[in-house]
């Protein structure tokens, strides 16, 4: 019953940082909001017992590419889109 509980919790989070991730005018906000969605995803990995591949999501995709997003945003100066 607690798993259940846990999962859903972790789910709910995961789609509410996916929409506002979609849904964010500010850039850097969106890729805030793209960092908690997979580490999310990474967490829901370890918890189901595919400790491996929640290591390599939280490693490479949060780890690399959220990275690789900011570092761009912040060398770019990323504007709010209209």
């Amino acid at each position: 019953m607690i798993f259940t509980i846990i999962f859903l919790i972790f789910t709910i989070i995961m789609m509410v940082t996916a929409i506002l991730a979609v849904r964010e005018k500010n850039i850097v906000h969106s890729v805030v909001y793209l960092m908690i969605f997979l580490f999310g995803v990474g967490s829901l990995f370890i918890f189901m017992g595919a400790d491996f591949l929640g290591a390599i999501e939280l490693l490479v995709y949060v780890g690399a590419v959220v990275t690789l997003i900011a570092f761009t945003l912040m060398l770019t100066g990323g504007k709010e889109v209209e």
